[in-house]
Formats: structure tokens, sequence, C-alpha cells
């Protein structure tokens, strides 16, 4: 299944991330991996509730700084930051509902 929204190779640094003011979603993957594309629709299904959450697909791998950053090891890796701090993270979802009770913690439905 294609990506509607690929994993792109190009990333911020860990200091722009760092500065980000507010929520921020980083969502760590790899376009040919399997875990990713079935994760898709599930995170994509949970997020449509919190359409003013920025989410950043970044491509993660080997020589991939920002995911070595966060200390990725396994994808997808969700990752909820506040004002560029780590709230917490999920590791490979599997079902919309998993991602909405993650988010949820954080953020009010819509």
């Amino acid at each position: 299944m294609p990506f509607a929204i690929p994993y792109s190779a190009t990333a911020p640094t860990r200091e722009e991330i760092d500065a980000r003011r507010g929520l921020l979603l980083l969502d760590f993957g790899a376009n040919w991996c399997g875990h990713c594309q079935a994760a898709q629709e599930p995170v994509d299904a949970a997020l449509a509730a919190h359409p003013d959450l920025p989410h950043l697909r970044v491509e993660d791998g080997p020589g991939r700084p920002l995911g070595r950053s966060f200390r990725v090891k396994l994808w997808p890796t969700l990752i909820l930051l506040r004002d560029g701090q780590e709230l917490e993270r999920l590791v490979r979802p599997t079902e919309a509902t998993a991602v909405a009770q993650f988010l949820a913690r954080y953020l009010p439905a819509v």
C-alpha cells in the first residue's frame, strides 16, 4: 500500500525540534517497512480527531541523526512532544484505538 503521506528523507535537526513550541507528533519509520505501512491507516484514523496537531513523518535508518537522538529502535515509533520535550512514545501501533488512547492522554478530541 503506498503512503498517503510518505516518510520524508528531509528531517529537521534535533535543535529545531527542541526549539519548537507547542505539541508535535514525530512519526519515525521507513517507506519500505511493512510495519510502517500497516500502521499508516490506524495512525491517520486517530489523527483525524486532532487536525491541528502538527505531525511529521520522518524517514529513519542508519546514519539518520534525528532518530538516533531519540533512540528509536523499532519502526514505526510515534513520539509526542510538547515544547521540544518528549511526553510519551508509542511503538508499532496496530490499531487506531491504541493511537487514539495515546493521543487522548494529552489532547482533547475534536
